[in-house]
């Protein structure tokens, strides 16, 4: 449950700062066991991220990777997993 909160807090972000952004890429498919989304707006922001309920039916492994440019024309990209250790990304800029 808490990835799914985390899962709709960064598509709202997204959403929230890039009101002038279109929509080129969107994909989502949630299962009871499982879930796959993948975005891509015209701002240059990708988000991808897929998860699976681990065989004990109660912790969730999670990995997924967003990027973007920043304000003064850096990019950035997070690659990231996260599983019952905690959450844990590698940033490239």
């Amino acid at each position: 449950m808490k990835f799914a909160i985390v899962l709709v807090a960064c598509l709202l972000a997204f959403a929230y700062a890039n009101e002038e952004a279109d929509v080129l890429k969107e994909f989502s498919e949630v299962n009871a066991e499982d879930f796959k989304y993948a975005l891509e707006l015209s701002n240059s922001i990708k988000a991808q991220q897929e998860g699976h309920l681990e065989a004990d039916k109660e912790n969730w492994v999670v990995k997924g990777e967003y990027e973007f440019d920043t304000k003064d024309g850096k990019h950035v990209k997070v690659t990231y997993t996260a599983d019952d250790h905690g959450y844990h990304p590698t940033v490239q800029q």
